[in-house]
């Protein structure tokens, strides 16, 4: 018995993806061609579980251009997977910390005793470091 196969609109329907997105992925190669039946697109039902995939991965952040990657035929002896894993894992960790430097910052400026903030010598110090070259994050190490 053949495999049931689902239109482009069967497959938004069960992954709640838009079908103009699922078409778009299909072009940049994170879904494999359909079959075409009467020029109609009819993708395997493991289509479904891999749209699945590509919302997980893109839910952490991964862009298109990582999930291609992610989503390339391996083999046991050449799997980059946790090479783009790690990278990931990396990228997150510096958004986290310029996140909690900037939520410092937003939080000081809120409590700050000074009328106008822009008088304020902890600001003045953040500008002078950054002047100096500091980073974001180094600026607003207290």
């Amino acid at each position: 018995m053949a495999e049931e196969r689902l239109t482009i609109g069967e497959l938004a329907t069960r992954t709640g993806v838009a079908t103009s997105a699922l078409r778009y992925w299909e072009e940049f190669g994170l879904l494999p061609a359909p079959v075409r039946v009467s020029g109609q697109r009819r993708y395997p039902r493991s289509a479904v579980e891999l749209v699945g995939v590509i919302l997980a991965l893109r839910d952490v952040g991964f862009s298109l251009r990582e999930l291609s990657a992610f989503l390339a035929p391996r083999t046991p002896a050449v799997d980059g997977r946790r090479e783009l894993i790690q990278r990931k894992l990396t990228e997150l960790d510096q958004r986290i910390a310029h996140a909690q430097a900037a939520r410092t910052a937003v939080a000081h400026a809120l409590a700050c005793p000074h009328e106008d903030i822009l008088e304020c010598p902890s600001l003045s110090s953040v500008v002078a470091a950054r002047l100096a070259g500091a980073s974001f994050e180094e600026s607003h190490r207290h």
